[in-house]
């Protein structure tokens, strides 16, 4: 039977009449429900998981060698590694807590004291202090921060790509470690926190050579005291790749790596994969630029200027900027040499490296398990949530997870025999050709963040005092 085209006119007027008798509200329930379930699964948002679980606490999974005696007697004598994650019920989404930790954070307030440090070819180091005295509210300070006779531990901590110690997940670190009663210097890349950049030797991702002098210093400024890293995003790599190098040469007793990107390379296809991956990668390509301009006469001399200024990803950045600088060929062999998986099985560190399976920029996909399991130095937890370097607790989204657990392992190890003692070697472990690691990253700078030292100068490393 076939219909003339005026009953198919009069059928759809007839839905029409029909669908303007539904009232309003219910379309816009329907749109609500539609654009709630999208959002809910767009943003991996994972709140009715852990509602019907009870916000329960998720357990941490460790990968680690059967004969390692840094799980045996220092993990697992760790309550809060042992105990697992629970997240904050309102931050039940990787992207919420990872935004939420850029743009707010609840970080501490407190003052760093400031050292300058100038390394030998003429670069700039901002070296940023916190003791618990400067915790506790105590009217007494200590000037000196740097002596020879101190036993108190030492954390340095290193910052990832577009943070410095103003940062809010550093600032959580500083003060509770700090707090315990242990002395912390945040060691801010070059050209970060508002230091300017005085050679044309740059920070990379796999640039560690400030943190080796760093290191060196403070040991020889600080021989009783014990010395643990903390290494946070591109920060932990540059310590894995680091302790890699140095073998069983550091005085390094213990170290933490915190959501590290592992494989330069693959991190980079990932951040380009995915839509919700590509807003991050657009948001860490606008801060490069934006800390580029902050030093553009030495972009513009070095490197692409008109490259960087059209950047849209942290590729294209690196094209060029991070790779002309450096002398790399491509991109790609900057990512290789730069990656510290690599260097995995020669770390002589106990080391302890945390990651979230959710985290949105650095992916699972890069973490050498193997590797990690091979090395009866590393133990290595991952956790189902906490996003990229936030780990939320509490109702209140007080404190960080991986702040608490950094700092029990840290203990624990302190009061263990299990810490590292330097044993001198004839040369470092150069698994790869990382001769030219030079390149530029990024940070984007806060105010009002330091106390200034007395003035003093030794001829030592052309140590100075702001």
């Amino acid at each position: 039977m076939e219909l003339d085209a005026s009953s198919t006119s009069n059928g759809y007027l007839f839905i029409l009449k029909g669908l303007s008798l539904i009232p309003i509200w219910h379309y816009l329930l329907t749109l609500t429900t539609l654009l709630t379930c999208f959002l809910y699964n767009f943003l991996e948002i994972h709140f009715l998981q852990d509602l019907f679980s009870g916000f329960s606490c998720s357990p941490a999974e460790f990968s680690y060698n059967s004969c390692s005696q840094i799980y045996d007697a220092v993990v697992s004598k760790c309550p809060i590694l042992q105990g697992g994650y629970s997240v904050t019920p309102w931050l039940s989404s990787p992207h919420l807590q990872t935004i939420f930790l850029n743009f707010f954070g609840n970080a501490p307030s407190f003052k760093y004291k400031r050292q300058l440090f100038t390394t030998s070819d003429g670069g700039t180091l901002a070296l940023d202090w916190v003791t618990s005295s400067d915790v506790s509210g105590s009217v007494h300070h200590d000037d000196d921060v740097v002596t020879k006779d101190d036993s108190t531990p030492i954390v340095i901590c290193i910052p990832g790509l577009t943070s410095d110690s103003s940062s809010p997940y550093l600032k959580h670190l500083a003060y509770h470690t700090a707090k315990r009663g242990w002395k912390v210097v945040v060691s801010n890349h070059r050209g970060f926190g508002g230091v300017p950049i005085t050679s044309d030797c740059f920070y990379n991702s796999g640039w560690t050579e400030d943190t080796r002098t760093v290191v060196n210093y403070l040991h020889k400024q600080n021989p009783k005291a014990p010395l643990f890293i903390v290494g946070t995003s591109i920060g932990a790599n540059i310590l894995v790749k680091y302790l890699g190098e140095d073998g069983e040469n550091t005085p390094v007793a213990g170290a933490v790596a915190v959501c590290s990107p592992w494989d330069l390379l693959i991190a980079d296809r990932f951040i380009s994969r995915a839509p919700v991956q590509k807003f991050y990668n657009k948001a860490l390509a606008g801060g490069q630029k934006d800390y580029a301009k902050l030093h553009q006469p030495q972009f513009t001399r070095l490197a692409n200027w008109e490259g960087i200024e059209k950047a849209l990803s942290v590729r294209d950045f690196d094209d060029h900027a991070t790779r002309m600088v450096g002398k790399y060929e491509t991109v790609d062999t900057y990512y290789r040499r730069c990656s510290s998986s690599t260097y995995v099985q020669s770390v002589s560190v106990p080391l302890l490296c945390i990651s979230a399976l959710d985290d949105p920029v650095c992916t699972t996909e890069a973490i050498p398990w193997d590797e990690c399991k091979a090395n009866k130095n590393i133990v290595l937890a991952t956790l189902k949530h906490g996003g990229h370097l936030a780990f939320f607790e509490g109702i209140t989204a007080s404190s960080l997870w991986w702040v608490r657990a950094t700092n029990e392992f840290l203990g624990v190890l302190h009061s263990s025999h299990y810490m590292h003692e330097q044993k001198k070697v004839s040369t470092p472990n150069t698994l790869l050709d990382s001769s030219i690691d030079q390149g530029p990253y990024i940070n984007v700078t806060e105010d009002g963040m330091v106390a200034a030292l007395n003035d003093e100068s030794t001829t030592d490393n052309q140590k100075k005092y702001m």
